[in-house]
């Protein structure tokens, strides 16, 4: 399920690049898929199969959390904690839109919004690191979630070099820390809170250009 951590960041990417009725037509054409791939389990049993497939209601053990060691037992499986995160993960999912739509402009008639690769990147990779911050519960695992995007998010930053190599070698630090302790998991918090504060205020890896269209 760790891709539909992508899918806020890629529903900017189509709606500031080709618009809100191409955008729906690409959607439709991907949802039909989806639906064509698992009719035969639809058929067969529709309920388990969609419930199974995004089980949004999953209580993780508290043994096995690196980012929530902190918190006590009866918190940490909470559902109005659960809830909060939701919460706290879409206002800054919309945080990050409006952002983004300041930086990379929005799709205007007569023009076409030119976004660099790495832009497109940063976008989707925000949008990931977004929900690995406000994720219920992070397992050793979860690491390959992310990690091969921590330095480009890092370097979209304008922190010091320095402060950079050491934020990701606190990250590297936190993950490799078997158990996972108090200490740990809030410096894992802690680096995560660093990053995510600079990318909304500061992150762009390129200058947004805008290239208009040649008149026929």
């Amino acid at each position: 399920m760790n891709i539909l951590l992508f899918a806020p960041g890629l529903l900017f990417i189509l709606l500031h690049s080709i618009g809100i009725k191409e955008t729906t037509y690409c959607l439709s054409l991907c949802g039909l898929v989806q639906v064509l791939v698992g009719f035969p389990f639809l058929l067969a049993n529709p309920v388990s199969y969609i419930s199974r497939s995004f089980d949004l209601g999953r209580i993780f053990l508290h043994q096995w959390t690196v980012n929530w060691r902190f918190l006590p037992e009866e918190i940490f499986v909470s559902r109005s904690f659960h809830l909060c995160l939701l919460f706290l993960h879409l206002i800054t999912l919309a945080a990050f839109a409006y952002s983004w739509t300041r930086k990379f402009g929005i799709l205007k008639k007569g023009e076409k919004p030119y976004l660099a690769l790495d832009n497109f990147l940063f976008i989707l990779f925000v949008s990931n690191f977004v929900g690995m911050v406000f994720s219920r519960s992070l397992h050793y695992q979860f690491y390959v979630w992310y990690f091969f995007t921590l330095p480009h998010l890092l370097w979209s930053t304008n922190y010091n070099p320095v402060i950079k190599l050491f934020t990701l070698g606190l990250l590297e630090l936190s993950w490799n820390t078997y158990p996972s302790t108090v200490l740990s998991s809030a410096v894992l918090h802690l680096c995560h809170l660093i990053i995510l504060a600079n990318l909304l205020y500061h992150g762009c890896p390129v200058p947004y250009m805008k290239a208009k269209k040649k008149s026929s």
